[in-house]
């Protein structure tokens, strides 16, 4: 682990920034890299950013009392928060910039440019982001020595906080990004500039934010702005834009899917037990069930094979991975739950319904949908769409809840189907009509946290 990340003056002169530094050691560096005063450790630098509640300034003096070394600040805040003066009298660094969230992206990329032989990955898409970093990570792991972002933290400051957990033992970094804002992919890939970058799919998560699908192609393509000519973009074969996303790339361009692998001789659903996969005449038991799931670790392969690893390695990572939180979790109990609820998009929603539909089970079906959120314009169509495909699945019985899921409710006529947007409502009527042996879907966004329907479902008091 590096004891000294990067120096004040070193950080100062590239950046362009002015330093304060009122501290009696001589060129003092900093260990760590913070932006919540509350977790500061001993010797970090900490990030006044300005957010849309707190501002980042008000905390700089929590910081330097919890042993932070160092703050960046923004020129403006300089005067009204006295910060000079704080930094004087605690005997701390200051690096003072125009943008402090500029800033952190900038020490950020210049961290990483200091490990010229790390094989940088970035992923991106509308879902199967971190599915298939942590897949595409426990592959490569099996014979290089592997960092990657842990859990989702893809965001413009969860990537460039990552980046320094980056050490000199690392081979290879997974990264992956997110967006919820205009060119939010263009400034964390600018971070990463990865060598081998990787798009899931292009979909409708977020597009209250963009407006349209196009739109969000246009921001998950940026990926591939930083590759040179020797670098790889991995397009999803069967994408509705992979022709589109493979026009004008500055790299090596490679399509993956089930009909793109020489190696791949075969899959069989095994279903809630996951994928049987044959792979260069060997049997691999990959856990994580769903057609997705499968998509997800062929996009691991396409990536793990451009570091490259063995087919060994493959199976390996492949029979090491298991269901992340609220993606395709199986819970068993005096049901069985499928608990899907992280996140919700249109395709992903659609893709967990198909999946249960294919489950061969002897109970019955429940299908508990939850709110798809942040789709702006587009809501009221796509959560139509799902009451008419729910309408048509092998469901005995839906249940939905949440503000703007009610747009389904009239397509569902010619099976039971219960509403409310009452947490207690909804707990209440599922406890009162689910029995044992029934096997439930829980599907929906991330703010309806339907997980919390799980205890009830697996050990609660339910109908026989």
């Amino acid at each position: 682990m590096n004891t000294n990340l990067m120096s004040f003056g070193e950080l100062a002169r590239i950046q362009g920034c002015r330093l304060f530094s009122f501290s009696s050691s001589d060129n003092e560096g900093f260990s760590s890299v913070s932006i919540d005063s509350r977790v500061v450790k001993q010797g970090a630098l900490f990030f006044a950013l300005a957010g849309a509640v707190c501002d980042g300034h008000s905390f700089v003096v929590n910081a330097f009392n919890s042993g932070a070394c160092g703050a960046v600040v923004d020129e403006a805040k300089l005067k009204s928060f006295d910060l000079e003066n704080i930094a004087r009298k605690m005997g701390k660094n200051l690096v003072v910039c125009q943008n402090t969230l500029k800033g952190l992206h900038d020490c950020a990329r210049l961290y990483l440019e200091k490990f010229k032989s790390l094989k940088k990955v970035g992923v991106t898409g509308s879902s199967g982001k971190t599915t298939t970093k942590e897949i595409a990570a426990a592959i490569i792991s099996a014979e290089k020595k592997t960092v990657m972002n842990k859990g989702n933290l893809n965001s413009e400051t969860g990537l460039p906080l990552s980046v320094f957990e980056v050490n000199n033992s690392h081979e290879v970094g997974v990264f992956e990004l997110g967006m919820n804002r205009k060119n939010e992919i263009l400034e964390i890939a600018g971070v990463l500039k990865p060598n081998i970058a990787a798009i899931t799919n292009i979909g409708s998560a977020h597009i209250e934010y963009f407006g349209s699908k196009d739109k969000i192609f246009n921001e998950k393509k940026c990926i591939f702005n930083f590759l040179n000519i020797n670098d790889v973009a991995l397009i999803p074969a069967d994408d509705d834009y992979a022709e589109k996303l493979s026009r004008n790339v500055n790299g090596k361009v490679k399509f993956y899917g089930e009909k793109c692998f020489k190696e791949l001789e075969g899959t069989r659903s095994l279903g809630l037990e996951g994928t049987e996969i044959i792979w260069n005449g060997v049997k691999i038991n990959f856990a994580l069930p769903g057609k997705h799931s499968l998509h997800d670790a062929l996009a691991a392969i396409a990536i793990a094979k451009e570091i490259p690893v063995s087919n060994s390695a493959i199976k390996q990572g492949l029979e090491s991975v298991k269901p992340l939180f609220g993606r395709l979790e199986i819970l068993k109990g005096r049901v069985t739950v499928i608990q899907d609820c992280y996140n919700a998009n249109p395709e992903s929603t659609s893709s967990s319904i198909d999946f249960c539909d294919s489950v061969e089970w002897a109970g019955r079906k429940v299908y508990i949908i939850a709110d798809m959120l942040e789709l702006g314009d587009a809501s009221r169509g796509a959560h139509e769409k799902i009451g008419s495909q729910l309408a048509e699945s092998k469901a005995d019985a839906v249940f939905l809840f949440g503000k703007e899921i009610e747009a389904a409710v009239s397509l569902i006529s010619n099976k039971k189907c219960f509403y409310t947007d009452n947490i207690d409502e909804l707990s209440a009527a599922v406890n009162s009509y689910v029995r044992q042996g029934d096997i439930v879907l829980l599907k929906g966004s991330r703010g309806r946290a339907l997980e919390r329907l799980s205890p009830v479902l697996t050990g609660g008091a339910l109908n026989d």
